[in-house]
């Protein structure tokens, strides 16, 4: 089994390009820098990872990720060896991501790096609570709602 999760923030701002013929995909590349759990000192704090992702998830990429942005991908990795104008075999490896998605809510990633992206809505009410009336990005649940929500 070929499987990753990985956790960090993109490092620049996504690269993206469309492929030619009739159905063209989008492919969408970018690195996402991840911290590393436990240093030595002299060592490096993160990893880098190269990262691919085709088709809606480019289109995706394109619109909303940023430098800076914190994000959770999933994907697998793989092989990216080539050989060189010079004859010499380069190996690496990347990340063809299959899953992307936010790691912190608008307001963290605003005061990180100045992004803005689409909010997350509550139900169908007007009136729901903002992210920003509670503490680390969750929204309070006002009296009375309990008969409205889907779990108890």
């Amino acid at each position: 089994m070929n499987k990753v999760i990985m956790m960090g923030r993109l490092t620049r701002d996504p690269e993206v390009r469309y492929s030619q013929g009739a159905n063209a995909t989008a492919v969408a590349r970018y690195s996402i820098a991840v911290d590393r759990r436990f240093r030595r000192d002299g060592e490096p704090e993160a990893d880098f990872f190269n990262c691919t992702v085709f088709g809606r998830g480019a289109e995706f990429a394109e619109k909303y990720l940023k430098q800076g942005t914190k994000i959770v991908i999933t994907g697998r990795v793989e092989n990216d060896n080539y050989t060189n104008k010079d004859g010499q075999k380069v190996y690496g490896t990347r990340i063809l991501v299959e899953e992307q998605e936010f790691a912190e809510s608008k307001n963290a990633s605003a005061g990180n790096s100045g992004n803005s992206f689409g909010g997350n809505s509550f139900g169908n009410s007007n009136s729901a609570p903002s992210a920003s009336s509670a503490g680390e990005g969750f929204m309070n649940i006002p009296d009375g709602v309990d008969e409205e929500l889907p779990f108890n």
